[in-house]
């Protein structure tokens, strides 16, 4: 009997790994044994050890050995959730390709695509097919699409972890629902990083009774976690300011290694940076870049290009470069603050010794001392291999009514025929069928409460019952809005001499007037002029701006949270290999002095009465978003007891709630403000959930098609997306309140603004805590961060600058 090992397509490739000086894992061969018996799956393993040669050498190791079942034409569509990865992958598959000796071609197909390449591939399919979600989509909005993939062996879905728990993941299920309609037999293969919830996670990318596995790399990568110390530890830390001071401990490690990646968490914190490490070593210059989504494509692919061949000695970026890419040079990843969240750190120190037996090494530079808690939480978190889960997103009917109107842009859809298929899929399960007749009425005539608007009648049934569209005007408007990355309207950044430099959120812009400057790509310039939603620059020098965005901060991921509280309750006793904790003692013994450290099974309160007035503070370490919810919802509950009003700040944290007036909390109430009982209701009483489902229903209507964003030439504003958004609402809320998109719009608002499930988890664990109530006369290490950041919002930085100053003088006096 012929063992897959003595098949000759596993011969060719053992020959050609073996002229390059390595062979094959186990998980790879595993892998290609498997998809030639027919097999879809999923594969796990560390960043650097070759998931992406598991499946596609499977598919040539098939082909090898089976060509006869091969016919001509595409053969694999392989998904990558970032643009930036498709070049260098497609890149990488063609030169194994020519050098094993096949004519096959790979082609790469997205918005960077040169439409005349693009037009090419429809004449004449590659035999690989290297696309993002969006461009499947389009693909499948084609006339007489099915062409295309009438010879499909498989999909391969890289980097699974990343579209898993967005909208662009329902996108990849409803995209291999219709493929598999075209081949039955269609492979379905995933690649991701380590997961906490990796069963799910196949169930949701294969949903389908077909042969599947999971295969797992046994190997792990190793990695260096080391922090970076500042000269002195801060009593009363606050966020943002120790950057500037450690940049001179940065230089010396980019210097010590032959490439490095700088991450921060946000675009305005990569600017920043850039410029520290330029104003701290200045020989840098056009050694170090800047990279992040909102610069021009072109400069960020010579960035990639010359960090890849070792030309560039750093580069500053945001998560536009977590993915991926094979950056064999980069030895070193420098992460500024806290990654937030296990998998992110992860990912990040993968970019790193990329190759599989090399060691990643990660530097984590915090922004604040309190953040050497975070490393050290982060150091338990990697060493148990605790990892978040991504929880997958379900009903997402914005983006169902979006891919409906993609087939009738192209041949049309049969409802009876495709609605049992759309109820295969994870996302769509549990649609009910009146849900599915509302989305064909929506569709058709606009539903109950649009059906007098003329533009909400897209489709036309014609007299076999094929659901079409026939308007040239509405085809070509929806391919121009196809997408669920709905992001606040963007303005390009254009030279007034000539020459694009990228682009800049429309709230950030509208703040500054005529000769302000700001910095982008690395440079200050100066406004010259807005007009059709372009800012005309000149270059310029001197203090500038740096560019906020409204992606704004990362929150803490609850893992993290968990270690985090688990790190502080040992944190004056703290082993001898923890250097963060004992480098923090003077910070942490400051807080236990003042007010407490609390234990794992304790719940922290502080009231703290100085000159402004009276603040309560209470830290759960939850992370912001809920630390919003829980701000509004105590505040709501303190004032049913007394009439008061609060002002709130909030971090990763913990929050604060200040008054002028008394705050009427003691150990009689404290358990009767913190209860879970009627959580939910209060939690819709304290916040106005009515504008909060406003808000959302601007994305839902703009990925639905209700609201049409772009516009040939033309796109529309933030304010007036908002508006035409806010209108339509209205309309549905008075008139049809039970509307799909409405329900969708506050289903959104509770499972991912408020957080529902963690809120209550949360309140479960508190309930089981012993609440520590600490009085106070100054702000108190874990209190002091939350205040500065709530004067952030108000403050200049020249006048916040003198108002910390005050308050810690203050605090030193109060001691």
């Amino acid at each position: 009997m012929t063992t897959f090992e003595n098949t000759n397509g596993y011969q060719i490739i053992q020959n050609w790994m073996s002229d390059k000086g390595i062979s094959p894992f186990k998980f790879q061969v595993e892998t290609w044994r498997k998809f030639g018996n027919g097999y879809s799956g999923m594969v796990v393993a560390p960043t650097g050890f070759g998931k992406t040669y598991s499946v596609f050498l499977a598919l040539i190791s098939d082909f090898l050995n089976r060509p006869e079942k091969y016919k001509k034409g595409l053969k694999m569509i392989w998904i990558t959730p970032l643009r930036s990865l498709s070049k260098d992958i497609a890149k990488a598959m063609q030169e194994v390709i020519d050098e094993i000796g096949l004519d096959w071609a790979v082609g790469v197909r997205n918005g960077d695509t040169d439409p005349k390449v693009r037009q090419q591939q429809v004449k004449n399919m590659p035999e690989i097919l290297v696309a993002t979600p969006e461009s499947l989509h389009l693909l499948l909005g084609q006339k007489n699409h099915q062409r295309f993939f009438q010879n499909l062996q498989t999909i391969v879905i890289d980097e699974w972890h990343e579209l898993l728990g967005s909208k662009r993941g329902v996108m990849v299920e409803l995209g291999i629902f219709q493929l598999r309609r075209y081949t039955p037999k269609l492979k379905i293969w995933g690649i991701t990083a380590t997961i906490g919830n990796l069963d799910e996670a196949i169930n949701v990318l294969i949903p389908y009774d077909v042969k599947k596995i999971k295969i797992t790399a046994k190997e792990k990568k190793k990695i260096d976690i080391l922090s970076v110390f500042p000269d002195e530890v801060e009593i009363l830390p606050w966020a943002g300011h120790l950057g500037h001071k450690l940049a001179d401990k940065v230089v010396p490690i980019i210097l010590n290694s032959n490439s490095t990646i700088v991450f921060t968490n946000t675009r305005s914190q990569s600017e920043m940076w850039y410029q520290l490490l330029l104003d701290a070593y200045p020989d840098f210059a056009g050694q170090i870049a800047i990279h992040h989504s909102s610069i021009d494509s072109h400069l960020r692919i010579w960035i990639e290009e010359n960090l890849s061949n070792g030309k560039l000695k750093a580069v500053v970026s945001t998560s536009s470069l977590d993915l991926g890419i094979d950056f064999k040079p980069v030895d070193t990843v420098i992460q500024i603050g806290s990654a937030k969240g296990v998998a992110r750190f992860l990912q990040r120190a993968g970019r790193s010794g990329h190759s599989p037996f090399e060691t990643s090494k990660i530097y984590c530079v915090p922004t604040h001392s309190l953040e050497l808690i975070e490393v050290s939480a982060l150091k338990e978190a990697v060493k148990n291999n605790v990892i978040e889960p991504r929880d997958p997103q379900v009903l997402c009917f914005d983006v169902l009514v979006q891919f409906l109107m993609t087939l009738a842009i192209g041949d049309g859809f049969y409802p009876h025929d495709i609605y049992p298929a759309i109820k295969e899929t994870f996302a769509f399960q549990e649609m009910t069928d009146d849900e599915w007749k509302n989305i064909l009425d929506f569709l058709t005539i606009g539903g109950k409460a649009l059906k007098s608007y003329e533009e909400f009648h897209k489709i036309v049934i014609d007299e076999n019952g094929l659901y079409k569209v026939t308007s040239r005007r509405i085809s070509m408007l929806h391919r121009m809005n196809m997408g669920v990355i709905v992001s606040d309207a963007m303005l390009k950044v254009k030279f007034i001499s000539g020459g694009y430099i990228g682009m800049v959120e429309e709230y950030f812009i509208s703040r500054l007037k005529k000769e302000d400057k700001f910095i982008l790509a690395g440079r200050v310039l100066e406004v010259a002029m807005i007009k059709d939603m372009t800012v005309f620059v000149r270059a310029s020098k001197g203090k500038a701006f740096a560019p906020s965005y409204l992606g704004g901060r990362l929150p803490l991921s609850s893992n993290l949270g968990q270690f985090l509280r688990q790190k502080l309750s040992g944190a004056l006793n703290p082993k001898s290999s923890e250097k963060e904790l004992k480098f923090l003692h003077p910070l942490l013994t400051n807080q236990e002095e003042r007010s407490h450290i609390p234990e794992e099974n304790e719940f922290l309160v502080e009231l703290i009465k100085n000159r402004e007035g009276y603040h309560l503070f209470m830290y759960p370490f939850e992370g912001r978003l809920v630390h919003e919810v829980m701000a509004a919802l105590i505040a709501y509950r303190i004032s049913k007891l007394a009439p008061i009003s609060f002002s709130m700040a909030m971090n990763d944290y913990g929050f604060e709630l200040f008054s002028d007036k008394e705050i009427p909390l003691n150990e009689n109430n404290l358990e009767q403000i913190l209860t879970r009982e009627n959580l939910i209701t209060d939690v819709i009483s304290s916040i106005n959930a009515a504008e909060m489902a406003r808000r959302k229903f601007r994305d839902i209507a703009v990925i639905s098609g209700m609201v049409i964003q772009n516009f040939p030439g033309q796109q529309r504003s933030n304010k007036s997306l908002q508006s035409s958004a806010g209108l339509i609402f209205k309309v549905l809320e008075d008139y049809d309140p039970e509307h799909f998109l409405v329900r969708q719009a506050y289903t959104e608002v509770f499972n991912m603004q408020l957080q529902e499930q963690r809120l209550v988890e949360a309140f479960k664990r508190i309930e089981k805590s012993k609440i520590i109530l600490k009085f106070a006369n100054s702000f108190t290490p874990l209190s002091f961060p939350i205040k500065v950041d709530s004067l952030r919002q108000t403050l200049s930085s020249e006048d916040l600058d003198a108002r910390i100053k005050r308050l810690v003088e203050q605090s030193k006096k109060i001691r």
